[in-house]
């Protein structure tokens, strides 16, 4: 990463910014002219603009002088202008000046399109940004991670990235995964207590840092710094690794190595006989330079990043946004999509059904407990707690006099939450809500009436049942106990013990509407969905019913926690259903299915899915999502939903197949004619073509090639997934060059043999046929079908004929003659459209055997 200069606040050694971690929050407030209750919005504006925003530039985004540069950088292309300098030297300055104005020519096209194709991205990314809760005004505020300046007071909570180095000034049971940055395993608890001066990143416990996110519990920290002058910033240059490669992106870089081979022994080759035949050294240099250019794929990088951008581009239209470009060919190839069902099978709208008693029967008490605790807790909003407040304010619930004396947050061990409250009588009680058995685990009598007894092994087995029959009517549910406790200065998870089982909160979320269809229409398109939910495998199995998923096989966490890495391997194929799973089981899960040789895509919103993210082919998450995952996603939908998610799809495999349909055209008309003027140079007196003819040619062939992009694709390229096939590749060049040079030389026999054509004419003549043998190879080899039944995209088309009728006006042009070409009789004319004409069906016949033989 490439990282912007910000000015966060200087200390001089020995002053509390200095070691800001062995400062008291006094001193540190102090020497940032801050307070507890926040900075102003005006002084926060004003520091901004003196300190600059809190970000870490991409590299990737380069200034559009250096894109113009970067198309010089390819050694073929810095060859050929030494090449045309040294012809100038000896005095050929009209064919020097020619091949100069050609390869300028090209670069402006291929930096046009990049520069482009990088603005529009970069306007799609920045509609997904990353927040922060700060205290601004003496209120808590949602503001832009990248406004965050030095003096800021920050509110964390579970899944929250961090957004500045920050000093710790009060927290809850508070828990910081810091493993990008020091290694650790495990999360790091934070408090307020002071650092020693000499602690090293690790041993800073009250320090938390940018980059790195909240486990659990709750925090306020004071910001004290921002942007490159965080620890995160200061080593960014080594923490940012290369992604790892896609199988797309492996494909293009081996059949790269493969034309780099070619093209080397072709310049060798080419130029000592040509030399050795008496033929001007100069022009023979030239000569073989252009033919391995005429070879070179140069417009890949820039077909590619067109095709990409335009993809991201129409899945933004969709409600798509790419934040990592080069997946989309993988969103295309993935055959197994992994997702929780909250969201994206069912509404994600969650309804509080009702509150009941440990006797089944509904029961207000639990529902003023649950709506105490929902409303007064203090960590990750969700839409549980969302759907209790809601219920409790249709029962008049929020006047209330209790009040919150402490909170116990919720971890994914315990998978409970606990708040505690004091009436207005002074007692105080701890109220707990979460998973039931997480719940029961911490209990040890249950309410009965007015009065507690003892949760005797019936007692738990009659809880059970309930708790399953409602399971299979797919509610989710959960637990709610409570206790009496004597007032204290601070209350831990070690108090959650002895509690008295109150009873039981019944949540609904129905099936999204098209569910069933979104579902239907994956399994059209060869994607295989599985559900991996950390609800219980009653509710999971209910919603696939709802939603007419057949289910082939269930696994729960406890029976994943007996499989070896082997067995899950073949286990995951044959199992529909995960439920009961953890966040560790799910990553397990999808490094299972890519064992066997699946793309595999995770949906997911939670802080519990940044693992399975990370670790799937294609990451994908929802706007709403809590921050640490949509940093680990590659998409982010701004609407949750699987029909959403078919389009985007269905758009990366337009991208694969445009980004193919290049590379085809590439190794078939324009690799056979090279490689048939390479022979012909052997055997002819004279040059087959001029440098400047053929680096004319080839700028002109490509001028169809940067329409590629927006080309119309076949409805059955779509509706499969399609991966990377260097063998197909390879078969499929061989054969289409095999029968362009085919008719190259049958060009070469009747130009050499029946006319006897002079070099001007033959020179004239071949140009126009290799020309217009690459126009119309784009159009046969862009479909599987008859070309003729397959429309091609608007501009291609156009395109296409633009050049054709620039191909047939060149020799008549007045500056022709600089070009060394020469007005052609009619007669040659027709026989090279003849030739054209008959390598065209001679291509579809190849064509049809070879998807016969090959698909």
């Amino acid at each position: 990463m490439a990282l912007r200069t910000v000015a966060s606040p200087r200390a001089a050694p020995g002053e509390p910014l200095d070691t800001y971690w062995n400062a008291s929050p006094e001193q540190l407030l102090a020497a940032l002219h801050s307070a507890a209750p926040g900075l102003t919005s005006a002084e926060a504006e004003a520091r901004l603009q003196r300190y600059g925003p809190n970000s870490l530039e991409a590299r990737e985004r380069h200034t559009a002088l250096a894109l113009l540069f970067n198309q010089f950088r390819s050694p073929l292309i810095l060859i050929l202008v030494f090449a045309a300098t040294v012809s100038a030297f000896v005095g050929e300055w009209i064919d020097a000046g020619i091949v100069i104005a050609i390869v300028v020519g090209s670069a402006v096209l291929g930096f046009w399109q990049e520069f482009s194709a990088g603005n529009a991205v970069a306007r799609l990314r920045s509609q997904v940004t990353l927040k922060a809760n700060v205290l601004r005004d003496g209120r808590s505020q949602s503001v832009p991670a990248e406004a965050i300046v030095p003096g800021d007071v920050v509110l964390l909570s579970a899944g929250s990235l961090i957004p500045a180095d920050a000093v710790v000034l009060e927290a809850r049971d508070f828990f910081v995964n810091q493993a990008v940055l020091t290694g650790e395993t495990f999360p790091v608890e934070k408090t307020a207590a002071r650092a020693p001066a000499d602690a090293s990143l690790a041993q800073r416990t009250n320090a938390v840092f940018m980059g790195t996110n909240v486990g659990s519990g709750t925090a306020q920290v004071l910001v004290v710094k921002t942007g490159a002058d965080t620890a995160f910033g200061q080593i960014a240059e080594r923490l940012t690794l290369r992604p790892p490669e896609t199988e797309f992106e492996s494909g293009i870089r081996r059949f790269g190595y493969l034309l780099t081979q070619v093209m080397t022994a072709l310049v060798l080759v080419v130029f000592a006989v040509n030399v050795f035949s008496s033929k001007p050294p100069v022009d023979s240099l030239l000569f073989a330079i252009a033919l391995a250019v005429g070879l070179a794929p140069e417009l890949l990088p820039a077909i590619i990043s067109v095709n990409l951008a335009k993809g991201a581009q129409h899945m933004a239209k969709h409600g798509v946004i790419v934040r990592t470009l080069n997946a989309i060919e993988n969103l295309g190839s993935m055959d197994v999509l992994c997702t929780d069902k909250t969201g994206t099978l069912t509404a994600g709208v969650v309804q509080l059904d009702g509150a009941f008693g440990a006797d089944g029967q509904a029961s207000p008490d639990v529902l003023r407990a649950a709506f105490l605790n929902a409303s007064f807790q203090s960590g990750l909003q969700n839409p549980l707690d969302d759907a209790i407040v809601g219920k409790g304010a249709e029962q008049n619930l929020t006047a209330l006099p209790e009040r919150k004396v402490d909170e116990i947050p919720y971890d994914f061990v315990r998978k409970r939450l606990s708040v505690v409250v004091a009436g207005p009588e002074g007692r105080q009680r701890l109220i707990t809500k979460g998973a039931l058995d997480g719940v029961l685990s911490a209990c040890t009598e249950v309410q009965v009436g007015p009065s507690a007894q003892p949760l005797t092994d019936a007692v738990h087995e009659q809880i059970q049942q309930h708790y399953a029959e409602w399971s299979r009517q797919g509610f989710r549910v959960l637990g709610v106990a409570t206790r009496d406790l004597p007032p204290q200065a601070r209350y831990a998870r070690s108090d959650e013990k002895d509690l008295v089982f109150s009873g039981f909160l019944l949540f609904l979320d129905p099936p999204k509407p098209g569910a069933t269809e979104a579902i239907a229409d994956l399994a059209r398109l060869g994607v295989q969905l599985k559900i991996i939910t950390g609800d219980n495998r009653l509710v999971a199995s209910h919603v696939a019913e709802l939603v007419a998923l057949p289910v082939h096989g269930l696994l729960t966490g406890a029976q994943i926690n007996e499989l070896r890495d082997e067995a899950l391997w073949h286990a995951a194929e044959r199992t529909t259903l995960f439920a009961e799973v953890d966040p560790n089981q799910k990553e397990r899960i999808i490094l299972a299915l890519r064992k066997m040789g699946h793309v595999v895509g995770y949906l997911g919103d939670g802080i519990n899915d940044a693992p399975a993210l990370h670790a799937a082919d294609v990451g994908i998450s929802v706007d709403s999502a809590v921050d640490v995952a949509k940093e680990a996603a590659d998409f982010v939908l701004l609407e949750s939903g699987l029909d959403v998610l078919r389009e985007g799809i269905e758009e990366g495999r337009v991208t694969f197949a445009n980004t193919l349909k290049y590379v085809f055209t590439t190794t078939s008309a324009n690799f056979g004619n090279m490689f048939s003027m390479a022979g012909a140079s052997l055997f002819l007196p004279f040059l087959p073509l001029l440098a400047k003819q053929i680096l004319l040619n080839n700028f002109l062939s490509d001028i169809p090639g940067m329409t590629i992009a927006g080309d119309s694709v076949d409805r059955e390229l779509v509706e499969k997934p399609r991966r990377w096939d260097i063998r197909f590749i390879r078969n499929f060049m061989i054969l289409f060059g095999l029968v362009s040079s085919v008719f190259d030389y049958l060009t070469f026999g009747v130009l050499i043999l029946v006319i006897h054509a002079t070099p001007e004419v033959f020179r004239t003549a071949w140009f126009i046929e290799s020309l217009l043998t690459e126009l119309v190879i784009a159009l046969v080899v862009r479909t599987r079908r008859p070309f003729y039944r397959s429309r091609p995209g608007r501009w291609l088309l156009l395109s296409t004929i633009a050049v054709t009728l620039v191909t047939f006006a060149l020799p008549y042009l007045p500056l022709s003659g600089y070009l060394g070409f020469v007005p052609l009789p009619p007669s040659l004319l027709a026989m090279v459209v003849a030739i054209t004409a008959g390598y065209v069906l001679a291509s579809e016949f190849a064509k049809k055997q070879f998807y016969k033989r090959f698909s």
